[in-house]
């Protein structure tokens, strides 16, 4: 069974930080494209951040460009979230997701319905 676990939300005040991690199991995801949305309450499941299969490439949404980091490392089947300077309208549930034969090694992707795999999804809290 395929599965992607997110770890390490939790509560942080506002520029504080928290690094997200996402393992895979199942199958392995070197081949994939990964990203990271977010949902807070009462909206829509929107687009954060991204990373080709290379890892050469990455994609921001423009409100997080600058204080998160997404990377990967292929060889334990991971991809991390790295947030700074977290602000309180950053608050919301963090999923995990993988796109399965990319276009290409080097690109990356941002829309919810490109992508096949999703973690249950970690909670990040940012108070004021």
């Amino acid at each position: 069974q395929v599965q992607l676990v997110e770890s390490g939300g939790g509560l942080v005040q506002a520029g504080g930080s928290l690094r997200l991690s996402c393992a895979a199991s199942g199958r392995t995801f070197i081949n994939d494209a990964m990203g990271w949305f977010r949902q807070a309450p009462g909206k829509e499941r929107e687009f954060v951040a991204a990373i080709s299969a290379s890892g050469g490439s990455t994609y921001y949404k423009d409100s997080v460009k600058g204080r998160f980091t997404i990377s990967r490392e292929n060889a334990k089947n991971t991809v991390t979230l790295e947030m700074n300077s977290l602000r309180p309208e950053d608050t919301a549930v963090y999923y995990c997701t993988a796109k399965v034969t990319p276009q290409s090694y080097s690109r990356t992707y941002y829309r919810k319905y490109e992508y096949d795999y999703w973690g249950q999804g970690t909670q990040v809290t940012v108070s004021s």
